[in-house]
């Protein structure tokens, strides 16, 4: 299987880690990613907060190049996966008002859970997995920006989505059930409002804990950064949950291993990844 492949800025920095998680995972299941060449920023969230034909014209670049080919288009990271998606759309109904002759291409622009979550995806996990993570139970959070808005993003099921659910499942692992899936974690305010910051990741920490989490998963750059970070503001002394690309639970499934590099990217201790990992292995060998 051969696929577009996008990664935006934040995962040439802050999210590195996901990156190669990502790359570690097709490398294992054998799909080929080909990353846009001298590919840029698609303008999240400095130029979308700043000039609406700037960003719109960053993103409108990055699909020119690729616009020829029949490749659908991965796309890790949630606030790139909006902008390229509004940035098709726009292309889509008006080339000429963007100074293009003509846009009709057959790729798809795919998020990351969108294709993870897919059931051949899911059946190709499943044959190369290697070490469920039994019992470690997971909330996932899904922010607002791969899901809204839906006429942008075209989710389907943007008040309750299922994907990070279904490829938590696939792992071995237990999504619970709580409220604050879809609420946003003011990741572009964390800056210039850290008193806005500091209440709404508290309620959503707050919410996994009652849900009986002792971790989260996501697929948002900006919300596990932001999430992590603000935890050591309300409360250092813990308890706190580590927040997990859903790749690392995945990558960790399929190779059995969570190490200890892997480990020290994170801002909250994530020893509970690999404790279970631990734990499981010690319930298999009881039971032969």
């Amino acid at each position: 299987m051969n696929m577009a492949y996008y990664p935006g800025c934040s995962l040439q920095g802050t999210a590195r880690d996901y990156d190669q998680s990502i790359k570690e995972i097709c490398e294992k299941l054998a799909i080929n990613l080909k990353e846009l060449p001298d590919w840029n920023c698609c303008g999240a969230s400095s130029a979308h907060m700043t000039n609406h034909e700037i960003s719109m014209r960053l993103s409108i670049r990055n699909l020119l190049m690729v616009k020829d080919n029949d490749l659908d288009i991965l796309v890790p990271c949630a606030a790139c996966y909006q902008r390229l998606k509004a940035a098709d759309k726009a292309l889509r109904q008006d080339p000429h008002f963007w100074d293009v002759d003509s846009y009709a291409p057959e790729y798809e622009i795919i998020h990351i859970s969108s294709f993870f979550s897919r059931l051949d995806i899911l059946e190709m996990l499943e044959k190369h997995m290697v070490h469920p993570i039994d019992n470690m139970k997971v909330a996932c959070y899904y922010g607002c920006l791969s899901l809204r808005p839906p006429h942008v993003t075209d989710s389907k099921n943007h008040e309750m989505p299922t994907t990070l659910e279904q490829i938590t499942l696939a792992t071995g692992a237990q999504p619970v059930s709580w409220s604050h899936r879809t609420e946003c974690c003011s990741g572009s305010l964390t800056m210039t409002r850290p008193d806005i910051a500091v209440k709404l990741v508290g309620n959503i920490v707050e919410a996994a804990q009652r849900g009986g989490a002792t971790a989260m998963v996501t697929d948002c750059p900006m919300c596990q950064a932001n999430v992590e970070s603000r935890q050591l503001d309300i409360n250092p002394a813990g308890p706190l949950l580590p927040v997990y690309y859903i790749t690392e639970l995945i990558n960790a499934a399929l190779s059995g291993t969570y190490p200890e590099k892997q480990q020290k990217v994170h801002l909250v201790p994530a020893d509970v990844l690999k404790k279970h990992l631990a734990q499981a292995d010690t319930r298999r060998e009881d039971l032969s």
